[in-house]
């Protein structure tokens, strides 16, 4: 595990392009919504990139910190922190100025019977935050559910393709992207859109959800047969050095793995590694949610982690137990249904 660990935190370090374009930011960052996913690893390697340029940026990470232990985690980090619902508007209105802001709230899995809330987090909160935030530069992170199913042979829908979301869900992100526009347009606030589609860690991600069902010998559905996925350090990376590209209008850019990959082909290797025979039900069906990241590659170079890699080290971290969040992606959803 010392082992894993190790190779862990060296995919994780800040690559010279991201300490070159970080050199050449002014103000702090502020992350809200640092207490998901995404959230905790950005902020560290915000902090580590900006110490390693030498730069005076301080690091802010906004959450209700329900996860025992990370905040202190953060601030040990040496990144500030502050604890706060961002739906109650005097706690919103307490939080501190930054040149620099990332949007990682939002609400997802458990939405549906929750519809109203889910508009609320996902759209109104958004015009609340682009209101008192119209002086900063604003990352905002999306999804790749915004666009519509597309067929498996098109290489995934591009920036160009309209967006058509699936779902209430889905139709509450295209709102949250819709009102930072607005407000973009009416503040002249740089902004830029991040739609991702599917960030990968060794706790989390559509790789893990798959190894495990092998591992366990659960049936994988594969009427989503195929997917995107990036590893998270890219995926983080590729955020930070989007400050640079935040515009007036926004700028919107896919960002997911290179390959349009294989469930059907993930679930045998995984089972060729884990000794495991994979269970399939259904068939891969000829379209599914993908995404085309060419633009992301133009401005920020290919993934460093390929996808073989994630894959071989999820596998030795699954083997001697390594920690993971209980929280799968359904990435096999076809209705929109969350």
């Amino acid at each position: 595990m010392t082992d894993i660990k190790i190779l862990y935190k060296q995919l994780l370090e800040p690559s010279p392009a991201l300490l070159s374009d970080i050199a050449k930011i002014d103000g702090d960052i502020l992350i809200l919504g640092v207490g998901g996913k995404m959230g905790p690893a950005l902020a560290k390697l915000a902090k580590q990139s900006v110490d390693l340029a030498k730069v005076d940026i301080k690091i802010i990470g906004v959450s209700r910190f329900s996860e025992p232990g990370l905040q202190d985690d953060l601030e040990n980090s040496g990144i500030e922190t502050y604890t706060a619902d961002l739906m109650n508007e005097e706690q919103l209105e307490s939080l501190p100025a930054a040149r620099n802001l990332f949007y990682l709230a939002g609400t997802k899995f458990g939405t549906t019977g929750k519809e109203s809330y889910t508009w609320a987090v996902n759209t109104y909160l958004p015009g609340r935050v682009a209101e008192k935030y119209k002086r900063s530069r604003i990352v905002v992170f999306s999804t790749g559910n915004v666009y519509p199913l597309t067929p498996v042979l098109s290489g995934g829908a591009t920036e160009e393709n309209p967006a058509d979301p699936l779902g209430e869900y889905a139709q509450s992100c295209l709102g949250r992207e819709r009102i930072f526009q607005y407000f973009s347009a009416k503040n002249n606030t740089p902004l830029f859109i991040y739609r991702l589609n599917y960030a990968n860690d060794l706790s989390y991600g559509v790789l893990l959800d798959i190894a495990r069902a092998v591992q366990e010998q659960r049936p994988i559905d594969l009427r989503m047969g195929h997917v995107n996925v990036i590893w998270q350090g890219d995926a983080n990376e590729m955020a930070l050095r989007a400050l640079h590209y935040c515009s007036v209008p926004s700028k919107i850019v896919n960002i997911a793995g290179p390959e349009t990959v294989s469930i059907r082909w993930v679930a045998e290797e995984f089972g060729r590694m884990l000794g495991q025979q994979p269970a399939f039900i259904h068939e891969e069906q000829n379209t599914a949610l993908l995404s085309n990241a060419a633009e992301a590659y133009r401005l920020f170079g290919y993934p460093k982690v390929p996808l073989k890699q994630i894959m071989n080290l999820l596998v030795a971290w699954i083997k001697q137990g390594g920690k993971v969040l209980n929280k799968p992606t359904l990435f096999q959803e076809r209705q929109g249904k969350f």
